[in-house]
């Protein structure tokens, strides 16, 4: 128990700093009390996910969203409130000039543009002390014939690799993929396969992120993080969850069990390991619920899930494995799935001093109240803000 305490608390979780803005549906974006009016005050909301969680210590930044005119403040704005620079996001997916693709635009002066917004990113990198780079693609094709699905991927692969040469000691950046949406024929980077194809080709610094609502309905995830990460080449999760596409609600709210399965290979393949470097991140949009509550809960669905799989008695398992004993090996797992960890969770939280349940203690906090009274006048943040 004391190794499982120890791997908990050294947990990582990255809160994404477009979740604390206002999002929506296609149709209409919600507007909050209290939401954030600019990165500064994205990333104070950030600080109160980690002050009652305890191990959400990085903030990811999405840019052109969270602009501002010097990075180095930002990030020394970050270190006072308790928090880090995480992953800097890039965006070639909202300018006019991308509606036939970004890096795969069959103009050459939009594929500049996109890639030059690339290498922002990494100067932001630079300045903000981050050392990842977050890469999605929202290129694609709508109609059979509209473009050249080979010269698509020869544009991709030109782009990616100069991107690659820039960045620097310590840094990497995460291709992401993406099943459909907005295109609908096909899309440039629509599975894991050609993001690590890419990836491959490209080198060590290069290493594939796995959104867990990209994928068509009843792929196996797990498989796709066993994989990576014998490969070494996972880099990190977009974690949150689906009923039917990109929904991108709370983590673990579809499918706890699902969940689970990931962090057991997650466990089993060493990914929680400091040198695996593998990055845990929300990526969410918090249309209904409270901004801050939906980031707390979906940290602690990650930590419990994570509880539960570093209980799995390995030893067991590989023992029941190795005699074809099918109905045994699955009650291994199913005991660990089982298992309430909450009480374990609460207990090593005192242990560091934070309140057990922090869903209880950010709402007794007046944090909500204090801002939604402050936060008046200008403009919120949200989807392109």
């Amino acid at each position: 128990m004391t190794d499982i305490k120890a791997t908990l608390l050294a947990q990582h979780i990255e809160t994404p700093s477009w979740a604390f803005g206002n999002s929506g549906t296609r149709f209409k974006v919600f507007a909050q009390k209290g939401v954030p009016r600019d990165p500064y005050e994205k990333l104070a909301d950030a600080a109160q996910v980690h002050a009652y969680t305890g191990i959400a210590p990085t903030v990811a930044l999405h840019i052109p969203w969270d602009k501002v005119d010097d990075y180095a403040d930002l990030a020394r704005h970050a270190r006072e409130l308790g928090v880090g620079i995480g992953a800097i996001n890039s965006n070639v997916f909202q300018d006019d000039d991308y509606m036939l693709g970004s890096v795969t635009h069959p103009s050459g002066r939009v594929r500049r543009k996109a890639t030059d917004h690339l290498l922002e990113c990494v100067d932001i990198m630079d300045a903000t002390g981050s050392d990842t780079l977050k890469l999605w693609f929202s290129d694609g094709i709508n109609y059979p014939g509209q473009d050249d699905i080979r010269a698509r991927q020869d544009r991709l692969a030109e782009s990616l690799a100069e991107v690659y040469d820039r960045l620097g000691e310590g840094q990497r950046f995460l291709l992401e993929y993406k099943l459909f949406e907005p295109a609908f024929y096909t899309t440039d980077v629509p599975d894991w396969g050609t993001a690590y194809a890419h990836c491959v080709k490209l080198g060590p610094k290069a290493q594939v992120v796995v959104d867990t609502g990209h994928h068509a309905p009843g792929v196996n995830i797990e498989f796709i993080v066993a994989f990576l990460l014998r490969e070494g080449k996972l880099g990190g999760f977009d974690f949150n969850s689906r009923f039917y596409a990109d929904d991108d609600l709370m983590v673990g709210a579809a499918d706890p069990f699902q969940l689970f399965r990931i962090m057991y290979e997650v466990v089993r393949g060493g990914g929680l390991d400091a040198g695996t470097g593998v990055a845990f991140m929300l990526d969410q949009c918090h249309n209904i619920e409270p901004k801050i509550p939906g980031q707390i809960r979906s940290v602690m669905n990650v930590q419990e899930a994570t509880a539960k799989a570093l209980l799995v008695d390995r030893e067991a398992l590989a023992a029941a494995q190795a005699e074809g004993d099918v109905l045994g090996a699955n009650a291994v797992f199913m005991d660990a799935y089982n298992t309430d960890v909450r009480p374990l969770l609460a207990e090593l939280r005192e242990e560091r001093g934070l309140a057990p349940d922090p869903m209880a203690a950010y709402a007794k906090s007046g944090y909500f109240e204090k801002i939604a009274a402050e936060r008046v006048g200008g403009q919120q943040a949200g989807w392109g803000a």
